[in-house]
């Protein structure tokens, strides 16, 4: 076990303060798929935690200070506020403030089978243990949600508290300092050119951009390929469209960058599952006589 660059010093009384709260989700609230497991908010000469390891996710968020984190038995690293520290199950951490600044922190558990799905997706990143972050608001913000709820108790604070976990993900997703203005840029214009009927090649070379690096940059920020990103664009566009207008199949297939009905008429079906048309039957709203 590596040895940390900090011990927590003797004594009397506890130099910090902390709040928390630990839940109990049913188990009809697991089939949520995501249930929060706890929440709380502390400040101060924290002691330092572990080495331990946990049967569940926990999100540690370093919103003031400095320190340091050991992950899975390696060499501890050093931890600048702001920060986020994820904690997965089975695995050895070890982490604790600098002793003389000591450091601010709030802390969501969580768990449930949909962890899977915002793993695959980049949101919780194992491999990536300590994420900076460029700003702590968003996080803060859904956290304090968590915690009024939490204080407020009720019948109702275990679906409350899972349906903030997800936007607790969400939001320290959009947090990461790796999310620059160009990466930002990038998603911007090719959203806004997602409806043109060009092949993914083209799209990089419109913007100007090396194909792998836009994989990455898609990849990055969604999770998914460039493929699977633009075909959500167009097939929103496309429901809107069967929704609102007459227009034919057809015609609706080349307004979302599909020359062939036929083909696009198939994916349709394979993502949305159901054919367009009966989309559109499903949707359409009755229009007003005499229109």
């Amino acid at each position: 076990m590596p040895t940390p660059p900090y011990s927590s010093p003797p004594c009397s009384s506890p130099p910090y303060s902390s709040w928390m709260r630990y839940f109990s989700p049913t188990a009809n609230h697991r089939r949520l798929g995501l249930v929060c497991l706890g929440v709380g908010v502390q400040q101060g000469l924290l002691p330092v935690v572990g080495p331990r390891a946990l049967d569940h996710h926990v999100a540690v968020v370093v919103t003031r200070g400095r320190g340091w984190f050991s992950h899975a038995g390696r060499a501890p690293q050093p931890v600048t506020a702001p920060a986020l520290l994820w904690l997965v199950p089975g695995v050895e951490h070890h982490y604790g403030p600098d002793p003389e600044t000591g450091w601010d922190e709030c802390f969501v558990d969580f768990a449930g089978r949909s962890v899977e799905a915002y793993t695959d997706l980049g949101y919780v990143t194992p491999e990536h243990p300590l994420v900076p972050l460029s700003g702590t608001e968003g996080v803060r913000h859904v956290v304090d949600g968590i915690v009024r709820a939490a204080r407020r108790g009720g019948p109702l604070l275990e679906v409350e508290a899972a349906a903030a976990v997800h936007g607790l993900l969400v939001a320290l997703r959009y947090a990461r300092a790796e999310v620059s203005r160009h990466g930002d840029a990038v998603m911007d214009a090719l959203a806004r050119d997602a409806l043109l009927p060009i092949s993914v090649a083209e799209h990089a070379a419109r913007l100007g951009i090396p194909l792998p690096e836009l994989r990455g940059a898609v990849r990055r920020s969604t999770g998914e390929g460039v493929k699977e990103y633009l075909l959500g664009i167009r097939l929103s566009r496309a429901k809107e469209l069967l929704a609102r207008t007459d227009l034919p199949v057809a015609g609706i297939a080349r307004r979302v960058g599909y020359e062939d009905p036929a083909y696009f008429s198939r994916l349709f079906s394979r993502r949305v599952g159901m054919a367009p048309v009966r989309f559109r039957r499903q949707q359409s709203m009755p229009r007003p006589q005499g229109r």
